[in-house]
């Protein structure tokens, strides 16, 4: 059964209330935002949170595919978990059928933990001219047997048309597999959509399984596509972030996002970096372009006036090897092999390697002793004199760097905002008080809102049946 991030809480709620067990899985995804796994492998941060609402803990089995974009023609190959190398897109649309038993083997070993598995495609099942050794959605749903429901997006228009074209140029045998359609994020009444629901439904002879209004807090939730990167204004305190072609893990900005005290500024480029508080240089999928791309912006030179104006400066995993002296590549990882110039902010040196750090941790924010956690998700390995500056400390040593001042900052830690304690005393150094009490148990409530908002829209006994009837 397919299903979109958005109908995760509602499904999972109500099951797990009859003591179903409930399991998320995306045979392929493609996305920069990844979460570390409790068996220590990477998938989607879309799946780690679809695990959340199931109330389980994230398996690589749930995400078996993961391509993370390096450049517009490549991606990083994640299978189960790791890394396996680097693929143009040409390789991979040539190769990607010969992983199907392995994603099979997920499927399976996944499915002897669940009494029910909602899955979900990626893109679009429409794209016929990829349908041929697809994994990630008919050829998925044909190999497993499993039934379809389509889910049309009426935020961009054209709802009607995505979904009767669908039906169109679908061959007979996947037309037939999909049992229903739903229409999401509409904007206003549901009933003012009655007629091209019914339009829908007699052009194609699916079930109408619901129209879904648009939920407003659903940009609280960590996001999959970097296309959901959004300004979100607040208060006077502002964090500015420049907006990188790689940017990675972006939901660090999610708990600072929702500070009312603060605003969270994206810059685009062809813009400068504004006057403010603090510039968070995110997660990269590739350090070494994107560096070249905040240099090419002028953003390197923006960075160094805000640092001689006494603002702070914070860079994660590969904002963090950005701020240093030197990234050395001898192995061309991220592209000719060779030595790149840094930023030159903090005294220190990466050297990248081909082993990737996959590990979740806890640990202490050693300037007021609060606990930390978070997860590491990177390759390269940092070192210099800064780094004996370092404000964070995990499994008894310190890590991280700063400069003399302190205000400028690097670490390879994600997850570093969502600890309320260590939010609360970093924003305090920007001179913003947190009103934000429990981070987590804020994003518990939003998924249960969630839940409640979708079981008043969706056809969830017959989305069941549907699932029943393999």
């Amino acid at each position: 059964m397919s299903a979109n991030r958005w109908s995760w809480r509602a499904s999972a709620g109500c099951l797990r209330a009859g003591g179903w067990r409930v399991r998320p899985f995306k045979p392929q995804n493609m996305s920069n935002n990844a979460a570390v796994t409790a068996d220590g492998g990477e998938i989607g941060r879309a799946q780690a949170l679809q695990a959340r609402a199931a109330g389980v803990a994230p398996l690589t089995d749930m995400n078996p595919v993961l391509l993370k974009p390096e450049t517009d023609t490549g991606a990083q190959v994640i299978i189960q978990g790791q890394r396996v190398g680097t693929m143009r897109a040409a390789e991979w649309g040539s190769r990607k059928a010969e992983f199907l038993p392995r994603v099979m083997e997920s499927f399976a070993r996944l499915a002897t933990s669940a009494d029910l598995i909602l899955v979900e495609g990626a893109g679009s099942p429409a794209e016929t001219n990829l349908r041929a050794g697809d994994i990630a959605n008919m050829g998925f749903a044909e190999s497993a047997d499993l039934p379809v429901i389509l889910i049309g997006d009426i935020d961009r228009g054209g709802v009607i048309a995505q979904c009767v074209g669908t039906h169109a140029v679908l061959p007979s045998e996947d037309r037939n597999r999909i049992k229903g359609v739903i229409i999401n994020k509409f904007r206003g009444d549901p009933a003012l959509f009655a007629a091209g629901m019914d339009e829908i439904v007699a052009r194609t002879g699916w079930a109408a399984l619901g129209v879904l209004p648009f939920f407003e807090h659903a940009w609280k939730l960590p996001a999959e596509d970097v296309l959901d990167l959004a300004n979100r204004p607040g208060g006077a305190t502002k964090i500015v972030v420049p907006r990188l072609g790689r940017i990675a893990n972006f939901d660090d900005l999610d708990p600072l996002a929702a500070e009312p005290a603060v605003t969270v500024e994206i810059v685009e480029p062809g813009r400068p970096l504004p006057v403010c508080d603090l510039i968070l240089l995110p997660g990269s999928k590739n350090t070494v372009s994107d560096l070249a791309a905040l240099r090419a912006e002028g953003w390197d030179i923006d960075i160094a006036a805000h640092i001689r104006r006494g603002g702070h400066v914070l860079g994660l995993c590969g904002g963090y090897q950005m701020l240093g002296q030197w990234i050395d590549d001898p192995e061309g990882i991220e592209g000719a092999p060779g030595r790149h110039p840094g930023l030159g902010h903090l005294t220190v040196t990466t050297t990248m390697h081909p082993e990737k750090r996959l590990a979740e941790v806890s640990g202490t924010y050693l300037p007021t002793g609060d606990v930390i956690q978070g997860y590491e998700i990177h390759i390269g390995a940092t070192d210099g004199p800064d780094c004996a500056n370092g404000w964070l400390k995990i499994n008894d040593q310190t890590v991280g760097a700063a400069d003399a001042s302190g205000r400028v900052r690097g670490c390879y830690l994600h997850g570093i905002f969502a600890a309320d304690s260590a939010r609360t005393a970093m924003l305090a150094e920007l001179g913003a008080t947190s009103a934000t009490t429990d981070w987590n148990a804020d994003i518990e409530a939003i998924l249960d809102q969630l839940a409640d908002h979708l079981e008043a829209h969706l056809e969830t006994d017959s989305i069941l049946r549907i699932a029943q009837d393999l």
